[in-house]
């Protein structure tokens, strides 16, 4: 069995005394490991980073077996510049475990090149949150339980939806969520189809944001299987919030 692909390193573990486990999400093979003979050597550590985009070469006699990875060579070497930015460096980390919830070796390729593209713009860190609620939306209805935000659950109308209820992950219209606004989520501008100044956010809208994925990613997701969010993912909204607060305060 072989086939080459590229690939976005999730992780890497030691194994023995100079090979090491690489995790890839590769975009036609799914989430897949292999071993890579000499991965803690000088020359292989730079490239098995977290974030870092690889091309590989995935060997076995069977497919069912592990397997080894030849890396032919960096397609997208972003770890350095990850690791520059404390929410850089909590937003791979979660984006990592959020892709680890994906089946083995089931190929997923639009929530790879979504990754990629998550990966690439972390230079702003609002933008960068944005990109993580709109991944962590995509992966609960990669998982099968994605949110119907198109249209009023109440209504049927598909303007001015401003809410989300919390049982039926159904988008609510400002009319028709007025008298429970309380009991309901906010739906954050840039989650809004086709909504004026949907790239205009505040910390609040990012917040807003994260509090709805993340309810249903750990309502559907992650208690099933006994596990909880990530710390890295508050690091992340953490980290995102400090950082604006420092731009503010220095455009100010």
């Amino acid at each position: 069995m072989e086939w080459t692909d590229d690939g976005i390193v999730l992780g890497v573990r030691r194994h023995g005394e100079t090979s090491a486990i690489a995790e890839l999400l590769t975009r036609g093979h799914g989430r897949h490991l292999g071993l890579v003979r000499g991965g803690v050597s000088s020359r292989m550590r730079p490239l098995l980073q977290p974030g870092n985009g690889v091309r590989a070469v995935w060997r076995a006699r069977l497919d069912e077996h592990l397997g080894t990875y030849a890396i032919e060579g960096g397609t997208r070497l972003r770890a350095a510049g990850l690791l520059a930015s404390p929410h850089a460096v909590y937003g791979v980390t979660h984006l990592a475990a959020l892709a680890r919830l994906l089946p083995e070796r089931d190929p997923h390729e639009d929530i790879y090149e979504m990754l990629e593209r998550t990966l690439d713009d972390f230079d702003d860190a609002g933008g960068a949150a944005v990109h993580l609620v709109r991944f962590e939306l995509a992966m609960l209805s990669e998982l099968g339980f994605g949110l119907d935000l198109h249209n009023c659950a109440a209504t049927g109308e598909t303007t001015d939806l401003v809410y989300v209820s919390p049982k039926s992950g159904g988008a609510v219209s400002r009319t028709a969520g007025e008298p429970w606004r309380d009991r309901l989520l906010r739906l954050p501008p840039f989650l809004r189809q086709g909504e004026e100044g949907a790239n205009d956010w505040s910390d609040q809208d990012l917040q807003d944001g994260f509090q709805l994925t993340g309810l249903f990613l750990l309502r559907h997701v992650l208690e099933p299987r006994g596990q909880g969010h990530s710390d890295a993912r508050e690091g992340f909204i953490n980290a995102v919030i400090k950082k604006r607060a420092k731009l503010g305060a220095i455009s100010s």
